[in-house]
């Protein structure tokens, strides 16, 4: 039996079980596996904010738990909201902590064997996105009306006849953040998780073959599908936290943008 057609043969089955399966009811109208983790990492998320809010002290020091918390939040708070924001940041750090801490909670717990990653579906991500959109577009129209920020996408002092040209290119730039922050997310976590996938399903390939024909060597290469298969999973931790920062941040900057003064 030859392991790599054996391989190829389980690829198709390892992508499907990376599709949304509905655990209740059907596509019309049901509980899918995304959605389900979707509301445990929601939980989680809630545990940890008021575990970690509640053991807060003047002084820092104490649980290793509560400063990982805090500092996650002080991360948001300087570097992410007052060094892309600027003035008036501190009213938006609640919707951005809530978005890095919900997207990177859902990263790192899709990284456990058996689970799943809300971000690993386009739907969700769709949502989140969409959520951003909404929340910078709001503030937008808060901060200089509606015709107002209308106006904004075309800056002052341009020529009048390019005015319509870049308001109508500012303006499908802006609905196509969205799209952008939907599909960077969701790639990155999909793609990520078929390559983990690939490296454990060709490991266990191999190793079964090698045992099934009582020829060790076939087994070897199985070493090295180990060997890649915790780099990439070391690689994909990183990406997890990257992809959660890259999310907020440009969050940030797309308030920023929309509230500024052009």
């Amino acid at each position: 039996m030859d392991p790599l057609v054996v391989l190829s043969e389980d690829i198709p089955h390892l992508q499907s079980s990376l599709d949304s399966a509905f655990i209740v009811g059907s596509k019309t109208l049901g509980l899918s596996q995304y959605v389900l983790w979707m509301f445990i990492i929601f939980a989680v998320v809630l545990l940890v904010v008021l575990g970690a809010s509640k053991r807060l002290k003047m002084v820092p020091g104490g649980s290793k738990f509560v400063g990982l918390v805090e500092y996650g939040y002080d991360f948001i708070r300087k570097d992410i909201g007052e060094g892309t924001i600027g003035h008036g940041y501190k009213k938006h750090i609640p919707f951005l902590a809530t978005l890095f801490f919900f997207i990177l909670i859902s990263n790192f717990v899709g990284l456990i064997p058996g689970c799943k990653t809300p971000t690993g579906t386009i739907s969700i991500t769709w949502a989140l996105s969409i959520c951003s959109f909404v929340y910078f577009n709001y503030w937008g129209v808060k901060a200089h009306g509606g015709w107002g920020y209308i106006k904004s996408f075309a800056p002052s002092g341009m020529p009048i006849f390019i005015v319509p040209i870049i308001w109508v290119l500012e303006f499908i730039s802006t609905c196509l953040r969205a799209l952008t922050l939907a599909v960077r997310l969701y790639g990155n976590m999909f793609a990520g998780h078929m390559v983990l996938g690939i490296f454990a399903l060709a490991t266990s390939v191999f190793i079964g073959v090698a045992i099934q024909n009582a020829d060790f060597l076939v087994a070897l290469p199985a070493l090295g599908w180990i060997l890649f298969l915790f780099v990439v999973y070391g690689i994909e931790l990183l990406v997890a936290f990257l992809q959660a920062y890259v999310f907020t941040i440009l969050s940030a900057v797309y308030i920023s943008l929309a509230t500024s003064e052009h």
